[in-house]
């Protein structure tokens, strides 16, 4: 199919042929009929990837922030692949459109294959002929409303919570700033609800045609004309409300509404304005400064917007769902008029001249749509107490069938391509002789497409069984999110592929009991799990200079993790396990291989909300390991420190950037120059090397599973209070 999208870096826009997706649960897959270009958020997107790099660091100063954290955590390197591995990538362009229901996902009955819905959305109602829009983001048509109507459901939704957010009551006055596509539809809504309106944009057009559609009087925001007109509609008071729907570096909007509002008057900003207030102003009318923050209730809700969690009406009147099914309803009835707004309609196969045309100027718009070919009229058809370690069971004794050697290049499948895929495991492998990447599988079709040009996979696709059932793929890497390792790493088992699943390979006992039945059921226990500081060449360095050790050990492990951002899908501790149960298994993994024995017990024990860990694990050989897991240290102090001490000695690590052994000789590494070199390359040597001949894997799977049984087994310290013991079975 085909897809909108624009390079970050470049500001290349292209209209990309790119993998459908597939459809999942808890949302429907939509055919495209009509998408709506934002001629105010699209095109200041599209503008600022035209920057250069410094132009987009000044436009962007949070994310630059997030840059100056990353190196100092990660280094300057593995940093810079990021940062440029997320800017080298196309992105998605739209967020409104109307289509058919093609397909219905597992656990939705409000609508059925054939049906036109409004969908909206940056990540689910794109510019691209199909998408899979997730049960919160889409509301049916009513009967009579035109699809070329309903595409401007999000925008009107966006539109109605900021009318909302002003509280209008019938027979109020109302300053409506910037009359671009938002500001129309604001001044329809006020007028729809009693509210007398002055707009005020630059554009003579845009005041004329905001007239015609219900205020009272508009003009030029410098002009007298403005003012003239809200002296005489509020008998010199001011207005009740100012919805500020301009962009742009001007301060004008929020100093003309503070000498236009009335004594203690609301001023909502709904667009992306400055808002450089001016505070004397501000302060003697004792104005409301309010913030609309798009749709309405839910937005940015993981929980509302992906897994369809409703918020009861008797607490949130307006929701998302519901500020579209409203605007929508309004206007099928006639109270908002949307044709008047509608510049130009574009064939979808002209998508890339129409943005050129809309940022050059020569295409003068309030509101763009594309219309999709061959758009559909119906649908296209379906398409604390002791844990046990748990056992792993091979039928028989027998080697595996999995483990033989195979040809070259070995040919490797992708099932996830994010962040952590695209900067430290994927650059590795495709400078790799002997290695094939064969197939890309990820949920959104952009993100497959991307990793396919990036990293020269041969096939790009969102069909995970279409890979799992390739008898030319040799092995496959899960590197998606936490929840769906256990799973896709069970699945992988059973079809006989060799398996890399980045940490955690599960976060609770049933799901590692479910790997490991998989591994009992077929045979098959070629699974490496990503732990890859084991690997890293400084510790293994400062361990061979450590030297073999007689006695029992201490081990302190400091990981200072740091807060995570708002938003962060590992805060997900629903769906996604809690945020040690995620990462916790590297320590352990780490402290396991210096000390040459899995663990036999855990003692854990947490401040308040479990933000700080203390996790003890004790050896067979009375050696003992502490992990100390905080994220409310300095975020300049490095991440990860390591003490170990034994027999007269001691081991230091440094962040991976400096290792020292103290004994009878010292010996201090030299400090590392530019990058942090954690073990990934080393561990995909590994890897690579045991799929090409078959013989065993990197790490053994009894002390893959005892990891994960020993970081599971920190929630049930916490809760028992008590060390708990890691039984192993008889």
């Amino acid at each position: 199919m085909k897809q909108v999208v624009q390079n970050y870096k470049s500001g290349e826009l292209a209209l990309l042929d790119v993998p459908e997706p597939g459809c999942k649960p808890g949302g429907v897959l939509v055919r495209s009929a009509f998408s709506l270009i934002s001629t105010g958020t699209e095109l200041m997107k599209v503008s600022e990837a035209g920057m250069s790099m410094v132009g987009k660091a000044r436009s962007r100063p949070d994310q630059v922030a997030k840059v100056v954290q990353s190196v100092a955590a990660n280094g300057v390197p593995a940093t810079y692949r990021k940062v440029m591995g997320k800017l080298d990538s196309y992105t998605p362009l739209g967020y409104s459109l109307c289509g058919v229901v093609e397909q219905v996902g597992a656990g939705v009955d409000d609508v059925k294959a054939g049906d036109l819905v409004a969908c909206a959305g940056n990540e689910h109602a794109l510019h691209a002929e199909l998408n899979w829009v997730p049960k919160n983001l889409y509301a049916p048509v009513p009967d009579g409303l035109a699809p070329r109507h309903a595409a401007f459901g999000t925008v009107g939704s966006i539109a109605l919570q900021g009318v909302r957010q002003g509280e209008s009551r019938l027979g109020e006055v109302a300053l409506v700033v910037g009359l671009g596509l938002i500001g129309q539809l604001v001044v329809q809504l006020l007028t729809a609800s009693g509210v007398r309106v002055v707009g005020a944009d630059p554009d003579p057009a845009r005041c004329e045609l905001a007239e015609r559609l219900g205020a009272a009087a508009c003009g030029d925001p410098g002009s007298a004309a403005v003012e003239g007109a809200v002296a005489e509609l509020t008998g010199g008071h001011g207005v009740d409300q100012v919805y500020l729907a301009a962009g742009g570096g001007s301060n004008q909007p929020v100093e003309l509404a503070a000498r236009l509002s009335r004594d203690r008057g609301r001023v909502v900003d709904i667009g992306k304005c400055r808002l450089d207030l001016p505070w004397n102003a501000y302060y003697e009318k004792e104005l409301d400064v309010r913030f609309s923050r798009s749709y309405g209730p839910g937005r940015y809700d993981p929980a509302y917007e992906l897994e369809g969690r409703d918020y009861p009406i008797g607490y949130v009147r307006w929701t998302e769902r519901r500020n579209l099914a409203c605007f929508l309803d309004l206007a099928a009835r006639g109270r908002v008029d949307v044709e008047p707004l509608i510049s130009h309609v574009a064939g979808f196969d002209d998508a890339v001249e129409t943005y050129r045309s809309l940022k050059d100027g020569e295409l003068k718009a309030v509101a763009v749509l594309f219309e999709y070919p061959g758009r559909p009229g119906a649908a296209a058809g379906a398409r604390a107490p002791a844990v046990t370690v748990p056992a792993v069971v091979r039928p028989g004794g027998a080697r595996p069938a999995a483990a033989r050697a195979v040809r070259s290049p070995v040919r490797l499948a992708f099932v996830g391509a994010g962040n952590y895929a695209s900067s430290m495991l994927l650059p590795h492998l495709a400078q790799r002789e002997g290695v094939e990447l064969s197939t890309v599988v990820t949920t959104t079709a952009l993100s497959a497409a991307n990793a396919q040009r990036k990293f020269g996979f041969g096939r790009a696709t969102t069909d995970l069984d279409a890979v799992l059932g390739d008898d030319a793929v040799d092995a496959v890497f899960v590197v998606t999110r936490h929840s769906s390792h256990a799973e896709l790493t069970r699945r992988a088992l059973l079809a006989g592929k060799t398996v890399f699943v980045e940490k955690p390979l599960a976060l609770d006992e049933d799901e590692l009991a479910g790997v490991l039945a998989a591994v009992e059921e077929s045979g098959n226990d070629r699974i490496q799990v990503g732990f890859n500081r084991r690997f890293a060449p400084l510790l293994q360095e400062a361990g061979k200079r450590f030297g073999v050790r007689t006695g029992p050990a201490s081990l302190r492990y400091l990981v200072n993790a740091g807060r995570l951002d708002h938003g962060s899908w590992y805060l997900r501790q629903g769906t996604e396990g809690s945020r040690f149960a995620g990462e916790g298994g590297h320590f352990v993994d780490t402290a396991s291989w210096l000390l040459g024995a899995d663990p036999v017990s855990v003692y854990a024990v947490a401040t308040p909300g479990d933000e700080d860990l203390q996790v003890v694990l004790r050896y067979p050989d009375g050696s003992t390991a502490t992990i100390s897991y905080v994220t409310t240290g300095a975020s300049g102090f490095p991440k990860e420190t390591l003490d170990l001490v034994a027999d007269g000695k001691v081991l230091r690590l440094d962040d991976f950037v400096r290792a020292s052994v103290h004994s009878r000789k010292r010996w201090v590494s030299s400090r590392l120059p530019k990058a942090r070199d954690k073990g990934q390359s080393a561990e995909l040597a590994a890897f690579v090397r045991a799929v090409r001949t078959g013989g065993p894997m990197p790490v053994p799977l009894e002390s893959l599973v005892a990891t994960t049984a020993a970081t599971l087994a920190v929630r049930t310290a916490l809760a028992a209070g008590a060390p708990v013991t890691l039984a192993r079975p008889r």
